[in-house]
């Protein structure tokens, strides 16, 4: 909950300001006499639990509401930029309890994580683009990213929408009411024809239904944010009907999953819009078992999921279509000349991939085994194919890394202009060739990036968990207690406790003028951080590390550990340690060369 109040926060923050001023990164809007905002209304789709009070939100969070008087939708290049990283948090947020709904076409638990690792892959598109970058090519770079990066059947539905829904999405004018009603159609109109057998009850069902409440309300004089609410409206409504519509849906007691994930992405576009709060934005529902299946997982039904990117021309899909069609199910085939993804259900993976290399040039072949997605206790015992113990650590700074390998772990190096992309997170997970793996994602951005790949890259028995390490130096002190002659479960309590307890700060240098939660910066400027929060501003790098220092050092600390960076003053650590002397004279220091560049100083207390 308080991970989605945080992302709420800021949506509505960011969608407050820029009614009051022009804010970058957000959707321009233009109202004059606004009335004052009305507290949203929560609705709850069947079998979904009520929340308590304490779970709600408190009145004063929703700060627009419906207003009568219309206003203009201006797209920009930093609005659409933002809009794709919200979407991300959003379904980072969600990834466990859609997951949790997943029951067809197989109960194999992962359409949150395939929905997340597909909107990860788009948003890491885009930030590759330059700065100068217009926002047709935003789009395009967009749409090849998630389309490239689709995992699973609800991912590449999910990316197809959203590539249709821009394809005639203009950008050198303000968007009406016929434009979104126009997007909604082209979307769905593309997800029914991409998917060999479309299903009802299912993630199709809820974009029909979000196009058709476009279309009303665009016919009704809506104006464009109003259309795309009642789009998003009717998708909710549509969600909840899926049970109705899919029979196993409804003896499980739950909606479709990959519905969910849509609505999720509907949800948090509605509310960037329009600052409203949709009815179930704040939804937790209790996670639901996934059930015991057969080695088909459903009777009668394919065991491998076959996915690859294909080079092909127009007129080879359709015989492509055909061919899988017969070998077997969940066909669905996205994309345009020269760039296809292909994901379909089989037993015969051989004759999927031929057919393939019938039609084009398929890369970036990958295959499933239904069985391998449930977990052991599940299924009974199964002996895993590798053996030993790993721990991997994402490390910035030559420094740092070294330190990191020393302690025998295995890292994969960051910088700001160098972020590790989640491909890279899966393939090194899947070829550890370990039974049991640890992560330390030492950094808040990867933490739940690790967790997504973890999941895509269990199989075999392989045993993984992502201790959420946001810090490097919460990642040294999970690495000094590790101990690979310790039970998995063991050492990971261990790890985590150590990580858990271990408080952290950090000196940074402003790189411009801005607004902390201290005060004002200017360029120059050092910055105090304690737990990820900026705590000091300073224009010297001692008194501020100090002040750092004094803050998180409590009464029964042991010992500090300084890890200096890249271009950091000479004497720093030494003036510190001094400092330390003088005033805990019973506590140990011990400094590092980290080498990490941005952060002249990583601080921790044990």
């Amino acid at each position: 909950m308080a991970e989605a109040w945080s992302l709420a926060a800021y949506i509505a923050y960011r969608c407050h300001s820029d009614h009051s001023r022009n804010v970058e990164n957000q959707v321009n809007m233009s109202v004059k006499d606004m009335p004052p905002p009305k507290r949203a209304t929560v609705q709850e789709y069947p079998m979904r639990r009520r929340r308590s009070e304490s779970d709600r939100h408190p009145r004063t969070s929703v700060v627009l509401s419906r207003y009568s008087h219309p206003m203009s939708v201006t797209m920009t290049p930093a609005a659409f930029a933002q809009w794709s990283r919200l979407c991300v948090q959003a379904l980072g947020i969600t990834r466990a309890e859609i997951d949790a709904l997943n029951i067809f076409p197989v109960p194999d638990s992962d359409t949150g994580t395939n929905a997340y690792l597909t909107f990860v892959a788009g948003a890491e598109a885009l930030s590759a683009l330059g700065d100068e970058a217009g926002f047709p090519e935003m789009i395009k770079t967009y749409g090849d990213g998630l389309l490239m990066g689709a995992k699973g059947n609800s991912g590449v539905i999910l990316s197809q929408l959203v590539r249709a829904s821009f394809h005639e999405f203009p950008t050198n004018r303000p968007v009406d009411s016929a434009d979104v009603a126009r997007a909604f159609a082209l979307a769905t109109e593309a997800a029914y024809a991409a998917v060999g057998e479309p299903v009802e009850g299912t993630i199709l069902s809820v974009a029909k239904a979000a196009a058709v409440g476009a279309a009303q309300a665009a016919g009704d004089g809506k104006d464009a944010r109003e259309t795309f609410a009642a789009a998003a409206a009717a998708a909710r409504v549509a969600l909840a009907h899926t049970p109705e519509q899919m029979e196993r849906l409804a003896r499980a007691g739950v909606v479709d999953a990959g519905g969910r994930a849509l609505v999720v992405v509907l949800n948090t576009t509605e509310h960037a819009l329009t600052g409203r709060f949709p009815g179930d934005y704040f939804s937790a529902p209790q996670p639901l078992p996934v059930p015991i299946v057969d080695a088909d997982l459903v009777a009668g039904g394919p065991s491998y999921e076959v996915m690859y990117l294909l080079d092909a021309k127009v007129e080879a899909i359709p015989p492509l279509r055909a061919t899988l069609g017969a070998l077997g199910d969940s066909l669905v085939v996205v994309g345009s000349e020269g760039l296809w993804n292909v994901h379909v259900h089989v037993d015969d993976v051989g004759a999927a991939v031929e057919a393939g290399i019938e039609a084009g040039r398929p890369y970036r072949i990958a295959v499933t085994h239904f069985i391998d997605q449930i977990s052991v206790g599940q299924i009974g015992a199964k002996a895993p194919a590798h053996t030993g113990r790993i721990v991997f650590a994402a490390t910035t700074g030559d420094g740092l890394t070294a330190l990191c390998q020393e302690a025998g772990a295995r890292t994969l190096e960051f910088t700001r202009a160098d972020p590790i992309a989640v491909a890279t997170m899966i393939t090194a997970l899947k070829e550890t060739h370990s039974a049991e793996v640890i992560v330390l994602p030492n950094n808040s951005r990867y933490v739940g990036l690790f967790e997504a790949a973890a999941k895509q890259a269990r199989s075999d028995g392989m045993r993984i968990a992502v201790i959420p390490t946001t810090a490097q130096v919460q990642g040294l002190a999970a690495l000094a207690v590790h101990d690979a002659g310790k039970s998995f479960d063991d050492d990971v309590v261990a790890m985590s406790s150590a990580a858990a307890h271990t408080q952290h700060g950090a000196i940074t240098v402003a790189s411009e003028p801005g607004m902390t939660m201290v005060g004002p910066c200017e360029r120059g400027d050092f910055l105090g951080v304690v737990a990820g929060d900026f705590a000091y501003i300073g224009q010297v790098v001692a008194d501020v590390a100090i002040e750092v220092i004094d803050r998180i050092v409590s009464p029964g600390a042991e010992m500090v550990t300084l890890v200096v960076g890249h271009g950091a003053e000479s004497g720093l650590a030494d003036l510190l340690t001094a400092h330390l002397q003088q005033t805990r004279p019973d506590i140990d220091t011990v400094v590092y060369a980290g080498g990490q560049e941005n952060y002249p100083l990583f601080i921790a207390v044990e």
